[in-house]
């Protein structure tokens, strides 16, 4: 590890990591906060052999880098809320195709425009549900400048691993700040790259389950010919209405991620050891809850905080184990409860769930979030 230390904003914190992460091919299309990503791209990829494109629109950026991807590339897009949500049709089709790629989303106020230039964590839902059907979601929302390097990098690893697209939740105030951090060395990080198949072209099979739940991937221009589709489709690529086909590669699909969520999975406990209060916070409000829980031992309360950074598949099990040693629990969150809906679930009727929310594009500061564990404290 190098002992120098770097004062890189989010946003070029997740360029850079794209970077040692082996991203070659970067399609995107510019929008607030998220733009500096696209330009520090632009700038980086053609030193290191890669390529950007600045598309007409987000729909399109999407597009290109499955495309990229299909031919070989690790590729990556980032975007904000509207734009997030422009692409979710062919992150729908990336899912469906299996195709491994990144999306960086720099969350901002919402719905619509709504507040281009605040924070919001408003997308949460979104990075889950955001595509119709039944479909893997895997999201990650790191809360400090060396996650969102760490991070960044285990979403392309996450992707190649299991051919899978994989969001990386920032917000408007981690893409922006700036602090020092001390990174490791690019030969110090674990990359992976995408399985390739080991049977000659005139054998292989683009979704053969023969080789596990996450079928080898060959890239376009190796030789091997193949159909992609958004259909339900054979292991051939090619479409079919078969409703026992078309169940079970669904059931597949989902179960290449659910067998694996302890390797996909990542969560931080703090304070959490003898806690009756259990805060659940992510991304930037997680560091204000820190300091709350700071602040309520200091004042005799036993508060911890659990700190999701995989946020999907959500950290149930990990989560549940303090269900009967909470006696409740507060969720500070920069948008109207979607987490809070999620720690409900996880904890079910027995331990109550209170909010600390905010969307007024103003970030949520340590003091409401004491104030309600003194509340709910009494």
């Amino acid at each position: 590890m190098s002992e120098e230390k770097i004062f890189w904003t989010g946003n070029e914190m997740t360029a850079r990591a794209a970077i040692v992460a082996g991203c070659r091919f970067f399609a995107g299309y510019p929008i607030t906060p998220s733009s500096e990503i696209a330009a520090f791209m632009a700038r980086l990829l053609p030193k290191h052999g890669g390529s950007f494109i600045q598309m007409e629109d987000e729909i399109a950026a999407m597009g290109a880098i499955i495309g990229g991807s299909l031919a070989g590339a690790k590729s990556m897009t980032a975007t904000s809320g509207p734009g997030y949500s422009l692409k979710q049709e062919h992150i729908g089709y990336a899912c469906m195709a299996e195709v491994p790629c990144v999306v960086i989303n720099v969350m901002r106020g919402g719905p619509s425009t709504g507040l281009p230039t605040a924070p919001a964590q408003s997308d949460l839902m979104q990075a889950k549900w955001g595509t119709h059907g039944d479909h893997t979601a895997v999201a990650i929302a790191p809360s400090y400048l060396k996650e969102v390097y760490l991070e960044t990098i285990r979403a392309f690893n996450i992707s190649e691993k299991y051919r899978t697209p994989v969001t990386v939740l920032l917000d408007e105030i981690l893409g922006h700040m700036s602090e020092g951090v001390v990174l490791p060395k690019d030969d110090e990080i674990d990359i992976f790259n995408r399985v390739k198949p080991t049977v000659p072209p005139e054998e292989y099979y683009p979704f053969d389950t023969a080789f596990g739940d996450v079928p080898p991937m060959a890239s376009y221009f190796e030789g091997y010919r193949f159909h992609v589709t958004g259909l339900n489709h054979d292991k051939t690529g090619f479409p079919t209405t078969v409703p026992e086909v078309c169940h079970d590669d669904a059931v597949r699909m989902l179960r290449k991620i659910d067998a694996n969520v302890k390797d996909i999975e990542k969560y931080d406990e703090f304070m959490m050891q003898d806690a009756d209060i259990a805060v659940v916070s992510f991304g930037t409000t997680a560091r204000a809850a820190k300091v709350a829980v700071i602040e309520a031992r200091k004042q005799g309360i036993r508060a911890g905080l659990f700190r999701p950074i995989t946020v999907w598949p959500f950290p149930t099990e990990a989560l549940r184990e303090y269900n009967y040693k909470v006696r409740t629990a507060v969720v500070p969150e920069m948008n109207l409860g979607q987490m809070r809906l999620e720690v409900e679930r996880t904890f079910g009727p027995q331990t109550p769930v209170h909010g600390v929310n905010a969307v007024g594009g103003a970030p949520i500061e340590p003091e409401p979030i004491i104030q309600k564990i003194k509340e709910v404290n009494k």
